[in-house]
């Protein structure tokens, strides 16, 4: 039976707050108060230093990680109080602490380093897998589209990562749970950043990487916007040789993962391209993967997105209506059309992340704002949708330029009012 499971994302929100108890996604699995890691005992059995001596040997650490001290972590944090808190879920809490800048120890808040402090739940063995996989991957690919491991601490029972502080928190807290919505142009600096990380994973890291757990809440934000990916703990390495594929058990976030790799197993670079364009569908949609708190056949939103995006005069329809109209009429095509390819039922379809990364790259700087296009005001006005009433208050709105069109002769005449016909007929 094909399992989903769903790794902690780094945090919820980008300032010290309780949001993550406050406002649940349907994916999130976070619970209401923090668990402290328990702290170690003052006598050390010789079975428990042996224990971790093994532990250490299973590690593939990277030389540029630094170790930390169980207690000087527990010192960063201010003893893991809940006022540290990021965020918490599958995988653990995650704590904000200060460290000194180039070395372990811990410093008073606001001063050295800031750093995120991620914990190990004590229950399972899945969890102490996606540790060791988290350490051996991060510990190795350096990329400014990746979230910094800075170190780790392996001390008994506890296992913590320490990772750089993003102070803007995770894209699925700015996409859906702001008041405010994330502007155009960020949204696509965004998804370049993301696209540029997978890019690397996939076609530039020494060995091929797939991601596994591509989505809105492991896209995490610097203070520039700046995206990159966190939580490696499902990443996997990609296939070696002639081999087209992984064969891996089903893992990863409902609504993001390929169909062919739910229904087979089957892993490949490919599966990540599928995700990418969930997430960006997200970005332009402004709406969740999955929700079942809308209307029945908008439940999936790939499964609702998909009759528009191939449908260039109806692809507004897929335009989250909190921009108002601030956003590029070009840019959003392109992206709707990106998005399609990404989302191609066949895997052989899809495009590289390097193509995905060419076709962003001029997106976030286009101008042409829709809010300054009649026809777009047009559509705006009538967007709640395809009912008879709407269609004829739109109808009734053109109907003096279809007027003004019987006046005029020639081509000039033929090319108004079929186009002022096409808009109409795209609310059918």
């Amino acid at each position: 039976m094909n399992q989903f499971s769903t790794v902690s994302n780094m945090y919820c929100s980008p300032e010290i707050d309780h949001s993550c108890a406050e406002s649940k996604s349907p994916n999130d699995t976070s619970i209401d108060h923090p668990i402290a890691p328990l702290v170690p005992s003052t006598t050390t059995s010789n079975a428990s230093n042996s224990s971790t001596s093994k532990l250490e040997e299973e590690l593939k650490v990277s030389s540029r990680l630094r170790k930390f001290a169980f207690n000087d972590l527990k010192w960063a944090t201010r003893n893991f109080r809940p006022e540290s808190l990021l965020g918490e879920g599958g995988f653990g809490c995650v704590f904000k602490g200060w460290i000194e800048e180039n070395g372990t120890a811990p410093v008073k808040p606001g001063t050295g380093l800031t750093v995120a402090v991620k914990t190990l739940n004590h229950d399972g063995l899945q969890g102490h897998k996606e540790w060791l996989a988290e350490v051996s991957f991060l510990g190795d690919l350096i990329h400014p589209n990746l979230v910094k491991l800075i170190g780790y601490c392996i001390e008994d029972d506890q296992r913590l990562l320490v990772y750089e502080f993003m102070p803007r928190g995770s894209l699925e807290n700015h996409l859906f749970r702001r008041s405010l919505p994330l502007p155009w142009s960020i949204r696509m600096r965004i998804a370049l950043g993301a696209a540029r990380g997978l890019a690397f994973l996939h076609e530039e890291a020494q060995r091929p990487v797939i991601y596994r757990d591509f989505k809105t809440s492991n896209i995490l934000l610097d203070a520039d916007y700046n995206a990159k990916l966190s939580d490696f703990g499902l990443a996997k390495d990609g296939p070696e040789g002639d081999k087209t594929h992984v064969s891996t058990r089903v893992m990863g976030t409902y609504g993001y993962a390929a169909p062919e790799y739910v229904m087979t197993g089957h892993l490949t670079s490919r599966s990540d391209v599928y995700s990418f364009g969930v997430v960006l569908l997200e970005m332009l949609s402004g709406r969740r993967s999955m929700d079942k708190n809308r209307p029945n056949g908008e439940h999936n939103l790939v499964e609702w997105a998909r009759p528009h995006l191939g449908e260039r005069r109806k692809f507004y329809k897929l335009i989250d209506p909190r921009l108002e109209g601030h956003f590029s009429i070009k840019g959003a095509q392109k992206a709707a059309q990106l998005a399609a390819r990404c989302l191609n039922r066949d895997p052989k379809a899809r495009p590289l992340m390097s193509e995905v990364v060419e076709d962003l790259k001029p997106l976030p700087g286009l101008k042409d704002m829709a809010s300054s296009s009649y026809y777009f005001q047009t559509m705006q006005s009538d967007r709640v949708g395809s009912s008879p009433n709407a269609r004829n208050g739109l109808r009734n709105r053109l109907d003096p330029f279809l007027e003004m069109g019987s006046s005029i002769r020639g081509v000039f005449r033929y090319r108004m009012v079929r186009k002022l016909r096409l808009i109409i007929a795209s609310f059918s």
